[in-house]
């Protein structure tokens, strides 16, 4: 992506690299060039100085996604904001992984490899189970690997050790943990496997109830937002204004029930990361919704209301086998 211009709102390169950097992209790598003017041609269209002003304008007015500029001045501001040395471009992985999204990506790539693993994929039952050989490093011991889907209807993976203690919380890394090629061959299951199985999932459920149902890690996007989106409709409870709330209660359902899409994580961490107010954050998300940029909803899957173990995978010390 190359940017011949510089836009005032911070937005318009987000929503580029966004079209560029997407699910179906089979680029290892996306690269992101902003031409900057060079003196001489500054000094006769001042485009650095318009840009500075639009965005002090902005911010003094609205309060704007450019106000981590505030202790930052002159050609420093403009500069690090189009070769983003500000950070605020800058993802945050593990800050709210949407493992619907993480998954189906690697569930595309898989079939397009070799499309005979759908029909065999599918065709498995619920509690299917495997262990592979694997290499223990320090933060990833033995184990074993849990996939189940909550009684909300929700996916959520969980790694435990052969002591049944929780390795780490972040859901793509368990989902790194669990990668192997096609041909890795499989290893008989420790004897302690399904004991296993059942401490990762009641650490799944205790998780769940502890950071408020399936929100996510409370660092995330969709856990800050729905926080700070409720807290801000109880301030209005009782008053006249709550009778405007119909739809952003609505909304907040949403996206307590159903993962946030790719386009709306990213939207909302660096919106939250730049200051956004909570009207603004109730608009954003409004928005969101209305151009169906904001949830990942399945209407067809009804929900039984009953925890399933999708499958499990052990991680295991080949020389054990």
């Amino acid at each position: 992506m190359v940017n011949y211009d510089l836009p005032w709102a911070i937005i318009r390169l987000i929503q580029r690299a966004g079209r560029v950097d997407r699910i179906g992209q089979s680029a290892e790598e996306i690269l992101c060039y902003s031409f900057f003017t060079a003196e001489g041609v500054e000094r006769i269209i001042r485009l650095r100085d318009r840009v500075r002003n639009r965005l002090r304008e902005n911010q003094e007015v609205v309060g704007s996604d450019e106000a981590f500029f505030e202790d930052q001045s002159g050609e420093e501001l403009v500069r690090d904001l189009f070769t983003e040395r500000s950070g605020i471009l800058d993802g945050d992985d593990d800050a709210d992984v949407d493992l619907a999204s993480q998954a189906y990506q690697i569930w595309k790539n898989a079939i397009d490899q070799d499309p005979n693993l759908r029909r065999r994929i599918e065709a498995l039952p619920d509690l299917v189970y495997a262990t592979r050989p694997h290499v223990v490093l320090p933060d990833r011991p033995e184990g074993v690997l849990v996939y189940m889907r909550t009684a909300e209807g929700n996916d959520a993976l969980a790694y435990v050790d052969p002591n049944g203690k929780s390795i780490t919380e972040s859901q793509i890394e368990i989902l790194r943990a669990a990668a192997c090629e096609p041909g890795t061959p499989a290893l008989p299951r420790r004897n302690t496997h399904h004991e296993l199985v059942r401490a990762g999932v009641e650490h799944i459920v205790r998780e769940e109830k502890r950071i408020g149902g399936q929100l996510g890690s409370p660092r995330g996007a969709r856990f800050r937002a729905y926080e700070r989106l409720k807290h801000f409709m109880q301030e209005w409870e009782g008053t006249l204004f709550e009778s405007t709330f119909a739809e952003l209660n609505k909304t907040l359902d949403e996206i307590y029930r159903y993962p946030l899409r790719p386009v709306a994580i990213d939207t909302l961490n660096r919106q939250l990361k730049a200051g956004i107010n909570d009207q603004q954050l109730a608009d954003l998300v409004l928005l969101l919704r209305a151009e169906g940029r904001l949830c990942i909803i399945h209407e067809d899957e009804e929900e039984d209301g009953e925890p399933r173990i999708i499958c499990s995978m052990g991680l295991k010390r080949k020389e054990e086998a």
